[in-house]
């Protein structure tokens, strides 16, 4: 029987916590952040967890792998 994949493209943008959840980077950060304000650059950094309507699916492509 063939093992399952870790998908290569989910493994760059999540990283599973210790209790499963996903940990992802905000979007809307890498340019034309010229027009933004200062408050909203601010609120975008660091990382955010998934909805929990997309743990299961993110967690089943990962295999259980983030890093």
């Amino acid at each position: 029987m063939p093992k399952q994949k870790t998908h290569k493209g989910t493994k760059k943008r999540f990283r599973l916590t210790a209790k499963g959840r996903a940990k992802h980077r905000q979007a809307g950060t890498s340019h034309l952040q010229s027009r933004m304000s200062t408050k909203r650059k601010r609120n975008l950094r660091g990382t955010t967890t998934v909805d929990k309507c997309m743990e299961k699916s993110i967690q089943a492509v990962l295999g259980d792998y983030s890093y």
